[in-house]
């Protein structure tokens, strides 16, 4: 593997970290999440929305419809920080089923994901399905949805292997998954930090911060 597949996150914008969580850890999320739906009788296919990135629905969870994923997300803070070497505060994090023939169209992302993650926790038929990235760097973030990266922001195509995820300036980087999901199904859980302090620091907690303090 090349030095550009894996990147420099500060200088590149995107880094690939093989391993962030085991291959047992990544599994066991999926698993629990569906005994947790299943004991609630909730079918994930009712989960299916529709969205702007989409061609089609996919099923969709959020952190804060779903507190393990939500739990996970903070939990990472400290090794995602210390990968950004600066203090971070999460912002939201969901997790997205793709099916057969999906794509991700090219977007660049809200301010809330400053700092974002890309986790692959599994796939139905073992086939990786790259993230793609542009390497060059937008100043002011705009609205968009395209099939494909435009000429010359030169994307990189990222493979992941559940457990792996792509750490990434999702402000500043455009990115998606322009060719088809060559699986049955593939699964990933998206986590977003923001700059403690920082320009978009009034994004944390989604807005919707913890009090300062609790007393029992």
């Amino acid at each position: 593997m090349t030095e550009t597949r894996f990147g420099d996150y500060h200088r590149d914008g995107y880094r690939l970290i093989e391993s962030i969580i085991s291959r047992e850890v990544a599994n066991g999320l999926l698993a629990r999440m569906k005994t947790d739906f299943g004991r609630q009788n909730v079918d994930l296919a009712r989960l299916r929305q529709d969205g702007p990135l989409l061609v089609r629905p996919a099923v969709e969870i959020y952190g804060h419809h779903y507190p393990l994923f939500a739990t996970f997300h903070w939990g990472l803070t400290a090794a995602i920080q210390g990968e950004v070497g600066v203090p971070l505060l999460p912002t939201y994090c969901y997790f997205r089923l793709y099916g057969s023939g999906d794509v991700c169209l090219v977007h660049g992302d809200r301010p809330a994901c400053e700092h974002s993650l890309s986790l692959t926790l599994g796939y139905a038929n073992d086939k990786l399905w790259p993230l793609e990235i542009s390497r060059k760097p937008i100043s002011e973030p705009y609205a968009r949805a395209d099939s494909s990266f435009a000429e010359g922001e030169d994307p990189v195509a990222i493979d992941m292997s559940p457990g792996d995820a792509v750490l990434y300036k999702g402000v500043h980087h455009h990115h998606g998954r322009t060719a088809p999901n060559p699986n049955r199904w593939s699964a990933h859980l998206f986590l977003h930090w923001v700059e403690r302090g920082g320009a978009f620091a009034a994004e944390a907690f989604d807005k919707q911060p913890p009090p300062l303090r609790v007393d029992f």
